[in-house]
């Protein structure tokens, strides 16, 4: 249902207050004049430093003054079919007297053709407002708002440029908002005359700095790649089937957009680094979700925040959106003290999970399984889970030689793999990286290359987490040997403690 549906169907049931959090502005008020005509109703604008505008018989009506923009409300007669737009009114929600008067009015205006409208840029609002105010989300502009938008732009400076052209520009620009939009092409046009290629870049580091802004979401930048794993065979596999998934090919073919991956393991198995080479290969934008910042103080913000986030993830998909150890965020989302706010986002965003259409492709990672709601783990909300064990001695030769090819590909034959690998039993992928980080310390600082030998130094110095945490990665394993998850790695990534005897 788009916002003018869902907005018409409010009007005609009569919903009184409400809450519409937006920072288009201009675009809101377009949408909802647009309503207003359709169902027959006067528009009143409000806002605290010019009162209502655009009306002469109340024009500077309410002019810093918000109680008595209400007073308004009551002084026009009761069968006036209207809608009050109240700017930035939120910020007059916790004042005493406005909070009465507005649950007054809820009662009042639920036999009346009259709507209150308060248009903010956030959602705040005060727990004895809860009941009375409807939130409506106001979605980012479509595909055809924007491709109409750049048309017209592009009209102004004389250009008729080709599809493949326009359908790059519509692409890179979805996710921003139409006045984000208007300004960096206007920017081009002011550097080069007209809107040329280049201006898919600045649409780009625009949409980087709209995304910082949210402080929820993080464009992150990739350039890890799928060589750059080592091991994880059956899971590099599933990844290389469905390069071309979010191809138009593949629409026609019949297959749906892939919708995510749940990857469960212990600490330091490479399933961060699965998720940025994912996104690498599949050359899409990767979004990095920080969960613990969905979470607000207010009544009903981080219920706003959540479907923010989702919006946003969906405006710019095809996309990867990556959220990072889930396990903590949501882990006892039943039990939590917090008035149900953890259980009703997570709610909000396994049900997306499950029904979302838009090619967004999921890549959640957790380590504590036990954490882990058991509706998060239920079929179809991830394509697949995987179990990304610690790696076998043949896949820690691999992991010791993406590093090494990395930093000595000159000398990379001087180099013992093969024993590395064998007398670094139990460590993770991370825990070899930080071994050869050791190594190349203890090198430095005696002026010379670090051996194999300083790398088997620094390792006897490390207790793996294999050995500290033995239970818990104990537990994970027989959890995915009981069938419950896939196997990242051809080996199973189940290890066992008696090594083979090196030659």
């Amino acid at each position: 249902m788009s916002f003018q549906e869902e907005f018409s169907l409010l009007l005609r049931a009569c919903y009184p207050l409400i809450y519409v959090p937006t920072l288009e502005e201009e675009r809101i008020e377009t949408a909802i004049a647009a309503c207003a005509q359709q169902a027959n109703r006067a528009l009143y604008l409000w806002d605290f430093v010019e009162g209502y505008q655009d009306n002469p018989n109340h024009g500077g009506f309410g002019r810093r003054n918000p109680l008595q923009a209400l007073e308004l409300v009551e002084k026009l007669p009761e069968k006036a079919a209207c809608i009050f737009i109240l700017r930035d009114y939120h910020r007059f929600l916790e004042d005493i007297s406005i909070s009465r008067k507005l649950r007054n009015l809820s009662r009042q205006l639920k036999s009346q053709p009259k709507n209150i409208v308060i248009v903010a840029p956030e959602v705040t609002i005060p727990a004895e407002l809860a009941e009375v105010l409807t939130v409506l989300d106001f979605p980012l502009p479509s595909g055809t708002e924007i491709r109409q938008e750049i048309q017209r732009l592009l009209a102004a400076t004389g250009q008729s440029p080709n599809d493949a052209f326009l359908d790059e520009l519509v692409r890179s620009a979805q996710g921003l908002s139409l006045e984000r939009i208007r300004r960096v092409l206007a920017r081009c046009v002011a550097d080069r005359g007209q809107i040329e290629p280049e201006a898919v870049e600045a649409i780009l580091e625009e949409k980087r700095q709209s995304i910082r802004q949210t402080q929820i979401l993080d464009f992150y930048p990739t350039q890890e790649q799928i060589s750059d794993i080592g091991g994880l065979d059956n899971l590099k596999d599933w990844l290389l089937r469905r390069g071309g998934a979010f191809s138009d090919r593949a629409r026609a073919y019949g297959l749906p957009h892939p919708r995510g991956l749940l990857l469960v393991g212990i600490q330091g198995t490479g399933k961060s680094l699965t998720a940025k080479a994912i996104a690498h290969h599949w050359h899409l934008p990767l979004l990095r979700l920080d969960v613990g910042r969905l979470f607000g103080g207010l009544v009903g913000e981080s219920e706003s925040r959540t479907r923010q986030t989702i919006g946003l993830a969906e405006a710019l998909a095809p996309c990867v959106l990556w959220i990072d150890e889930i396990d903590k965020a949501f882990a006892g989302a039943e039990s939590r003290g917090d008035g149900g706010t953890t259980s009703r986002v997570f709610g909000t965003f396994i049900t997306w999970l499950a029904e979302k259409q838009s090619p967004t492709f999921v890549v959640a990672t957790a380590n504590n399984i036990q954490s882990l709601p058991p509706e998060l783990l239920r079929k179809g909300r991830f394509d697949e889970i995987f179990f990304v064990g610690l790696p076998s001695q043949e896949e820690r030769e691999a992991i010791f030689l993406v590093h090494l090819s990395r930093l000595r590909p000159h000398n990379l034959n001087h180099y013992n793999i093969q024993r590395l690998a064998y007398e670094t039993p139990d460590f993770s992928g991370a825990e070899i990286e930080q071994t050869i980080i050791e190594a190349m310390h203890l090198g430095f600082s005696q002026n010379r290359d670090f051996t194999s030998e300083d790398i088997l130094e620094a390792a006897s110095q490390i207790v793996p987490l294999a050995r500290t945490a033995s239970e818990q990665i104990q537990f994970l394993q027989n959890w995915a040997a009981s069938g419950k998850a896939r196997l990242a790695s051809k080996q199973g990534g189940l290890t066992s403690r008696i090594q083979p005897q090196f030659p």
